[in-house]
């Protein structure tokens, strides 16, 4: 067997704010899944020739510090500035795992986005040497792309095109591989992440936004502007999974695919939608994950165990045959290819999870919502270190409930205008702008609305324990509940001593780099102050 043959290709597919949404995870949930409503062969496919991860989250539901992370395979806040979204900084000491498989041979690429911790050559993934896109960009507006091409060319053909472009990118990287090397690429689509078209879901993919009718969250209002939103998302899912496709078709056409461990996943839940994107909840936090690795990786094994995508990075390497960094997380390699889960010698039994700041101008001064969490099969413990801080973000002026809620109608023509467009963004800006935030300040003080609201914008306490075995929505709060009050302990020490353990700033500075400069200084949290004082230059586009 020579080298070539010795040394799998590391492929992951990894989509922007992708939650755990695809047809696989149907046959896990009940009757009312919002997984039965949407086609995901190609996911399904990884799923059924691999493995499937029922219990899989991010380490930060927020793209760049979640990327910092899996790049690193160390937690976020051992990042440095990789730990925040705006102003974000690459330590170029710090080392990634597509940089440590370059030494040691491999050919590495990327599509879209990873995220550019800097322009320098030797940023990993960041540099124009690993970017393979020279068909295009088009695919992170692909409803929009799609839907302005149809009435001319019909939808079939408007969606084509952006396959192709997915397509002739990925082969421009193939056909630099040299002869005889292993590859590792990412492709990084962001379609889903907002904007997307509205009515985009039933016009491009067919899917009927009222068939969500009754399977909502119970946190979200069930009605048509919020399900329409949502089910436009679900037309974005249905997008990566073509993408996916295709990706796997190429591989099996250069006669690559059995070679290659492909690994698909998520750096976060859906934005725009509350409680989810930068929420330690499972909609914020729980994602896809399925591997696929012939000869490996057992046809259709399930994997309940709760992991964290933070272990991929050692996993990456250890499939390539390279030894993991000492400072990385475990990997999960022997999961993935043991006859059983029990044979696993990592954790499995909970994963670690927090944030910090997303957007810079969420509150005023850039400050950030600091919060760490720990997940296990039963529970969610989090800890809020700030709850004086509005978790969302500053209200802007929408925490007052004495207003009668403002038309729909009328709210969505202002948002059109560009101060009103502002006014709203402003408001709790953790966020993503769309229908779904519109509507809830609008109505938030309907009486039928309002207590979701409250759960969703409002403070929060510095302790909030769920037992996801009687609550899975996560609606009732247990912490001070004396009949949970050993396993908030337990929990809770296990969460601290990981903390020490990492040297999480959090706990192990005296002021934490996370209140001081660089961390909340940026131009957007310069904007938010400048803009109180009648300025109007508009932030940066979050993504």
């Amino acid at each position: 067997m020579n080298e070539r043959q010795k040394r799998p290709n590391i492929v992951f597919l990894f989509a922007d704010d992708w939650g755990r949404y695809a047809g696989a995870y149907s046959k896990f949930e009940g009757d009312n899944s919002i997984n039965q409503l949407i086609s995901t062969p190609n996911f399904d496919r990884i799923a059924a020739e691999g493995a499937i991860f029922t219990n899989a989250h991010v380490p930060v539901p927020s793209c760049t510090p979640c990327r910092s992370s899996i790049l690193s395979g160390t937690y976020f806040w051992e990042t440095g500035l990789g730990a925040i979204l705006e102003g974000a900084r690459w330590d170029e000491s710090i080392p990634t795992y597509p940089l440590l498989l370059e030494e040691s041979g491999y050919h590495i690429g990327h599509t879209y986005k990873v995220w550019s911790p800097g322009k320098t050559e030797n940023a990993p993934y960041g540099g124009s040497r690993t970017r393979y896109e020279s068909a295009g960009n088009n695919w992170s507006i692909f409803s929009q792309e799609a839907t302005k091409n149809a009435p001319e060319i019909g939808v079939d053909n408007a969606k084509e095109i952006l396959f192709d472009e997915t397509r002739n990118n990925f082969l421009s990287f193939l056909e630099d591989v040299p002869e005889g090397d292993p590859f590792c690429y990412w492709w990084g689509p962001v379609n889903t992440h907002r904007p997307w078209g509205q009515g985009s879901g039933k016009v491009l993919w067919g899917l009927d936004p009222d068939q969500l009718k009754g399977r909502m969250p119970d946190f979200l209002p069930d009605v048509p502007e919020i399900r329409e939103d949502f089910n436009d998302y679900l037309g974005e899912v249905q997008a990566i999974d073509a993408g996916i496709g295709i990706i796997l078709e190429e591989l099996e056409k250069a006669g690559e695919l059995d070679n290659t461990l492909v690994v698909v996943s998520g750096d976060h839940g859906i934005p725009g939608f509350p409680r989810a994107k930068c929420n330690l909840y499972d909609i914020g936090s729980q994602v896809t994950l399925a591997a696929r690795w012939p000869g490996k990786i057992k046809a259709g094994k399930v994997i309940e165990n709760v992991v964290s995508l933070m272990s991929l990075a050692p996993t990456f390497l250890e499939a390539a045959g390279e030894q993991p960094l000492d400072n990385m997380t475990e990997s999960i390699l022997s999961l993935l290819i043991s006859d059983s889960e029990f044979e696993y010698e990592g954790n499995g039994e909970y994963v670690i999870l927090g944030r910090e700041r997303h957007v810079a101008f969420a509150r005023s001064g850039g400050l950030p919502y600091p919060s760490r969490a720990i997940r296990t099969k039963n529970y969610l413990y989090i800890r809020n270190f700030e709850p004086d801080r509005w978790p969302i973000g500053d209200p802007a002026g929408f925490e007052n409930t004495e207003s009668d809620p403002e038309d729909m109608d009328d709210m969505l023509i202002a948002a059109s205008q560009w101060g009103e467009r502002r006014k709203f963004r402003n408001a709790f800006a953790d966020i993503d702008t769309g229908p779904t935030k519109y509507w809830m300040l609008a109505n938030r003080n309907a009486v039928e609305v309002r207590p979701k609201f409250d759960l969703a914008f409002g403070k929060r306490p510095g302790e909030e324990l769920y037992d996801l075995r009687k609550d899975p929505h996560y609606l009732k709060n247990v912490a001070s509940d004396s009949d949970y009050t050993e396993i908030r302990n337990s929990l809770s020490g296990t969460l601290l001593t990981v903390m020490e353990e990492h040297n999480d700033p959090r706990i192990a500075e005296e002021v934490c780099r996370f209140e001081r400069s660089p961390y909340i200084g940026s131009p957007a949290a310069d904007w938010y102050e400048g803009e109180q004082n009648g300025e109007t230059w508009s932030p940066p586009t979050p993504r």
